[in-house]
């Protein structure tokens, strides 16, 4: 497969990001984005699912972290699908179930082009660090529109508040791994209808 490695940017009153992103790394990072506990869920992101990620954010944090981790959703679903390109020759769909300690999370997801979130995931805290714990399906909401997905996230059984968000952080990435991998049998793009 050629090279998959795309960068995008966003500048508007509230936020400054720079992306790049490199789908067929090996989970090296550099995540800059004002809030320590979202760089960490970045990180554990980019290293599961083996891409290597650089993202540098400047926003509104004076505010509130919604406007940084929302926009950093958009940007994070446009390089992934600038990054993908055509999608000729990918899996298209992956799916991981990931255990962390007492929590489970699945995560399952179809680069279809045709956006939608299944978001199943209830938080007995308002704030992890300076992460506003109702930003975490606001993240993903961003990512699915933006990278044009149809993406399920459910935790199955909860517990620890951090635990339940690294584990959906980390099973999108081990399933998104598994959707933009390389299928050696299929050349083209596997849809019955030739596009996604």
């Amino acid at each position: 497969m050629e090279s998959r490695v795309a960068s995008c940017s966003r500048v508007t009153k509230e936020t400054q990001i720079e992306m790049t992103l490199n789908l067929d790394g090996t989970g090296k990072t550099d995540i800059s984005t004002g809030i320590g506990f979202f760089d960490h869920m970045l990180s554990g992101f980019a290293r599961h699912g083996l891409f290597d990620l650089t993202v540098k954010v400047t926003g509104d944090l004076e505010v509130d972290s919604h406007h940084t981790i929302e926009d950093t959703g958009i940007v994070l679903g446009q390089t992934i699908a600038k990054a993908l390109g055509d999608k000729k020759g990918i899996k298209r769909y992956g799916h991981f179930m990931l255990p962390m300690d007492e929590v489970l999370v699945l995560s399952a997801i179809d680069l279809s082009g045709r956006p939608y979130l299944n978001f199943d995931a209830t938080f007995t805290c308002d704030k992890l660090g300076e992460l506003d714990t109702e930003m975490v399906k606001e993240f993903f909401y961003a990512v699915s529109y933006s990278g044009a997905m149809n993406l399920h996230l459910k935790v199955l059984d909860g517990g620890n508040n951090h635990h339940m968000v690294e584990a959906l952080f980390k099973a999108f990435g081990k399933a998104l791994d598994m959707a933009v991998s390389e299928e050696p049998r299929m050349k083209e793009v596997w849809s019955t209808k030739g596009s996604l």
